[in-house]
C-alpha cells in the first residue's frame, strides 16, 4: 500500500505503540544503568569463591528498526529490542559462560554457578590450558558522537525519504525500485575481576536502494543499487545523502548497462574505487588475518586461512604501496568503540596487518596471543547479543593512501592503455582459505587510453589475495579516501553478525584476469574486445566457481 493508504490502515493505538517504543527502551536502560554495579559484584565475588581466575559481566541492550518500501508503496516494518545478561568465568584454564534475559540478583548469582559448572566440565578433555594476559583495568562511559538520534524520527518522515528516493528513479524511467532503511542502537555494559567498570553506546544507520530497467524489445533487464555505505552515525546520515539525485544517476546507468557491450575475458588493468575495494579487502585481507581463523577454530562453518602464524613478518602479502591498518577508532567506522568486549581500550591499539606490503599483525581477543608468542590482544573482541560469547570480530580495516597527495582516480586511469574503472561492490566468491577469489561490481567502465570510453557488462575479476595485492602499482592520496563497511559479517558456531568499516582509496592494479560472467554462467554473448589481438568468442567455458 502507498504511504497515505498505510497510515490510514495502521491503528491509532498501532502507530502509538511504534513511536512509544523507543521510550521505553530509554527507560529500561537507565534501569540497567542504576542494577549493574550492584549485580556485576556479585556476580564477580561469586565467581572468585568458585575457583575462577578471571570472570566478566555483560549487560547488552540492542534496539532495531527496518523500514522497507517498493515503488509507491511502504513494504514493511519491523522494529524490535533485547535486552539481557552474561557470565563468562575461566577455572582452570577452560572457559565456561552463561546468558540470560532475566536481569535480577538470584538470575545472575544462578549464570554465575552455571558458568564455572561448564568451565570445570571442560577439564578432563581440554587440549591445553588457556592463559589470558592481565589487562589495564578502565572505568567510563562512552557515547558515540551523533547529531540527530534517527530513534527520535518520526515513521512518516522516514517513509517518506524513503518513497522519494523510489518515486524518483521511477520518474526517470525506472521499472523498479525498492529502498530500506536499518538502524541499530547498541548499549553494553562491562565489569570485569581486572576492575573494568565501563559503559558505551553507539548507534549505525544503512540506508540503500536498487533500481531495475527493462528492454521489452530484447527482454533483457539491468540494475544499479546504491553506493552509499552504512556508518555510525545518525539519521544525518541519510540526510546528508543526495539519494534522489545518485538514484536519478542509478537509472541512467542501468539504462546503459542495457546497451553495453560484454567483456572480453583477458588479464587487465584494473582501478577499482572503494565503493567496490572494500569488499575485496574484507574478504582477502580481513577474514584470512583473523587468528582464530588461521589456527583453525573456524574450519568447520567458514574455512580455515592460507595466512598462517608461521608468515607473520615474512610473507609479502602486496607491493611496497599497501599498507592496511586495522582500528576501533576511525570516525563513522562500524566497527570503532572505546573498549573492546574483553574491556580492552581501543584508543592507542591502532595496528598495522600489511606494513608496505609485509604480514604484521594478527587480528587477536583476550588469550589468543599467547599462543603465536605475543604478549597481549589488541582489542578484537566482539559479542553481537547479551547471549553471545564474545570472539575474535574484525575491526575497521583499511587501505592506507598512497605517497602522491595529488594523486585521484582520474590519474590513475590516465596511466591505463587498456583496462576497467570498476565502482560499487556486487556479487562475490572466496575458498576456504581465503586465497582464491571472484568479485564483480556494480559499474564498469571501460578504459582506453588512458580515459573513459564507454560501459562494458558481464564483468568479474578473479586471481589470489596475495598476488592480487601485489599487482598493484598505484594509490589515491588522503583526499580519495572512502569509507565503505557492511551491517553483517558472519562467522561462529553458532553464527554471529558483525558490523565492520573498510577504508580505501581508489587503487591500480596490473593484469589482474578478468572474466566474462554470462560466458561463464553458460550463456551466449557477443563480446566487445578489449585487446586488438584477442578474438570474440561467445562459446560458454567451465564456471570458475
Amino acid at each position: 500500500m502507498n504511504r497515505r493508504h498505510w497510515l490510514r490502515a495502521t491503528s491509532a493505538a498501532g502507530i502509538a505503540l511504534l513511536t512509544s517504543r523507543w521510550g521505553i527502551a530509554e527507560d529500561r536502560a537507565l534501569a540497567l544503568s542504576e542494577l549493574f554495579p550492584g549485580l556485576a559484584d556479585a556476580a564477580l565475588d561469586r565467581a572468585k569463591a568458585l575457583g575462577a581466575s578471571f570472570a566478566d559481566v555483560h549487560f547488552m541492550q540492542t534496539d532495531e528498526e527496518s523500514i522497507f518500501v517498493r515503488e509507491t508503496m511502504v513494504q514493511g516494518i519491523d522494529a524490535q529490542s533485547s535486552a539481557g545478561c552474561s557470565v563468562r568465568v575461566l577455572v582452570d584454564g577452560c572457559w565456561g559462560f552463561a546468558a540470560s534475559a532475566v536481569i535480577n540478583r538470584e538470575e545472575i548469582l544462578r549464570l554465575t554457578e552455571q558458568a564455572a559448572i561448564l568451565a570445570k566440565g571442560q577439564t578432563g578433555w581440554r587440549l591445553r590450558r588457556l592463559e589470558i594476559e592481565t589487562l589495564p583495568a578502565h572505568t567510563g562511559k562512552w557515547e558515540m558522537p551523533l547529531e540527530i538520534d534517527p530513534f527520535t524520527i518520526s515513521l512518516e518522515d522516514k517513509t517518506a525519504d524513503l518513497l522519494t528516493i523510489t518515486q524518483t528513479a521511477l520518474g526517470k524511467g525506472a521499472n523498479f525500485c525498492d529502498a530500506h532503511l536499518f538502524q541499530v542502537r547498541e548499549r553494553k555494559w562491562l565489569a570485569n575481576s581486572f576492575g573494568t567498570r565501563v559503559q558505551q553506546s553507539r548507534v549505525r544507520l544503512q540506508p540503500a536502494f536498487s533500481v531495475t530497467v527493462l528492454d521489452p524489445k530484447k527482454g533483457g533487464f539491468a540494475s544499479r543499487a546504491s553506493l552509499l555505505p552504512p556508518r555510525a552515525a545518525g539519521y544525518e546520515h541519510m540526510q546528508n545523502w543526495d539519494a534522489a539525485a545518485e538514484s536519478a544517476l542509478a537509472v541512467e546507468q542501468a539504462r546503459q548497462k542495457l546497451t553495453a557491450p560484454s567483456v572480453t575475458p583477458g588479464k587487465l588493468d584494473l582501478v577499482i574505487a572503494p565503493s567496490n575495494l572494500w569488499l575485496t579487502i574484507h574478504e582477502t585481507v580481513g577474514h584470512p588475518t583473523e587468528l582464530d581463523r588461521a589456527l583453525g577454530y573456524e574450519a568447520n562453518f567458514a574455512g580455515t586461512s592460507f595466512c598462517t602464524p608461521d608468515k607473520l613478518d615474512r610473507l609479502r602479502y602486496g607491493s611496497e604501496l599497501v599498507t592496511i591498518m586495522g582500528d576501533r577508532t576511525a570516525p563513522g567506522g562500524l566497527a570503532s568503540v572505546a573498549w573492546d568486549d574483553d574491556g580492552t581500550a581501543t584508543a592507542g591499539k591502532e595496528f598495522p596487518i600489511i606494513e608496505r606490503g609485509i604480514f604484521r599483525n594478527f587480528q587477536m581477543a583476550l588469550g589468543q596471543a599467547a599462543l603465536i608468542g605475543r604478549k597481549e590482544s589488541n582489542g578484537c573482541a566482539y559479542a553481537d547479543s547479551f547471549d553471545s560469547f564474545p570472539i575474535q570480530r574484525m575491526p575497521n580495516i583499511s587501505l592506507q593512501p598512497g605517497p602522491d597527495p595529488a594523486a585521484t582516480a582520474a590519474s590513475l586511469i590516465s596511466g591505463v592503455e587498456d583496462g576497467i574503472y570498476i565502482e560499487g561492490n556486487g556479487s562475490w566468491s572466496i575458498d576456504q582459505q581465503r586465497y582464491n577469489f571472484q568479485f564483480t561490481g556494480q559499474v564498469f567502465h571501460r578504459i582506453r587510453n588512458g580515459k573513459l570510453d564507454g560501459m562494458l557488462r558481464d564483468v568479474a575479476y578473479q586471481g589470489n589475495s596475495v598476488d592480487f595485492w601485489n599487482a598493484c602499482d598505484g594509490l589515491g592520496g588522503a583526499a580519495t579516501y572512502e569509507l565503505g563497511g557492511a551491517f553483517n559479517c558472519g562467522k561462529g558456531q553458532p553464527g554471529q553478525i558483525a558490523a565492520v568499516s573498510h577504508g580505501a582509496v581508489p587503487a591500480r592494479f596490473r593484469k589482474i584476469n578478468v572474466l566474462n560472467t554470462a560466458n561463464e554462467s553458460g550463456q551466449k554473448t557477443a563480446c566487445f574486445p578489449t585487446h586488438s589481438r584477442d578474438c570474440c568468442c561467445g562459446e560458454a567455458r567451465t564456471s570458475w566457481t
